[in-house]
């Protein structure tokens, strides 16, 4: 897919007009790093065959229920995406955005729905990221026994990929050595410790009381868990839309890209280098 002119003369123009830069992101954008978005059953059951001859979609997996009823099936599934993202490097298009940012007086902040890291593995600075979802890369009590969250740095899963199982032993909690899980807020979550996201919300809040004329670049971020679009159309300031399936946009002063990520970024960086 290639880009007009006049969006990329849009595009360009709303930058140079800009003084800080908001990076939206959903799971769109780490599928041109190779990483799944899990769109649909089949697309998820494709990534996760073993969970799809048992019948069970990414809502159940992806629950608290799942590790009070098979640890080892939960922690089959996350330990082998928290493999996946400790090894993906992220694409060029995350260099070209970091890029965009820094030629902005108010540089960049962003908020995200994905739970990956990647932002931070390309060189963002994590205080400067707000996971608006939690982070695969940090670890809470099932019990949330004292709301605390800490890294998962120690915790090397080992998993039989043909099975979704851990096979190596579990990540417990520091305080009671209850079973460990995500710092993720899953479906039909009310043990969530979201202390950690509600701080870097609070931080975002804060720069974008800074910001006088805000440029929104979205990217990946579909309408079935609507929190990242929703929050680019919210707040004032041009927003520019890439998405090769959902790219629609409503207001006049917003600019609609139906392309992939990383393709969109490239055609815009090499009409106008930064």
């Amino acid at each position: 897919m290639t880009i007009t002119a006049e969006q990329i003369d849009a595009c360009h123009q709303a930058i140079q007009q800009a003084d800080g830069l908001l990076i939206t992101a959903g799971a769109g954008l780490g599928v041109d790093s190779g990483l799944p978005d899990f769109r649909g059953d089949g697309g998820f059951w494709k990534h996760y065959p073993a969970l799809g001859r048992r019948g069970i979609d990414f809502s159940s997996i992806a629950s608290p229920a799942a590790f009070k009823d098979n640890a080892r099936l939960a922690w089959g599934f996350y330990g082998h995406r928290l493999n996946l993202y400790r090894r993906t490097l992220p694409h060029d298009g995350f260099t070209i955005l970091k890029r965009i940012g820094e030629s902005l007086p108010q540089g960049t902040f962003v908020f995200t729905s994905n739970v990956d890291g990647q932002f931070q593995k390309a060189g963002f600075s994590g205080e400067r990221v707000a996971e608006v979802h939690g982070s695969i890369h940090h670890l809470q009590c099932v019990t949330g026994c004292r709301d605390d969250i800490w890294p998962a740095d120690d915790f090397e899963p080992v998993v039989d990929d043909e099975n979704c199982l851990l096979t190596s032993p579990f990540p417990v909690c520091p305080h009671c050595g209850a079973l460990a899980r995500p710092n993720i807020l899953m479906f039909g979550d009310w043990q969530w410790c979201g202390h950690r996201s509600a701080a870097q919300n609070a931080a975002l809040g804060s720069w974008l009381g800074k910001v006088e004329r805000l440029l929104v670049i979205e990217l990946g971020a579909g309408t079935s868990i609507p929190t990242v679009r929703r929050l680019g159309e919210s707040i004032n300031g041009t927003l520019i839309r890439i998405n090769p399936r959902e790219a629609d946009a409503h207001r006049a002063c917003d600019i609609s890209i139906r392309c992939g990520a990383l393709t969109a970024l490239k055609q815009i960086e090499q009409a106008w280098q930064f």
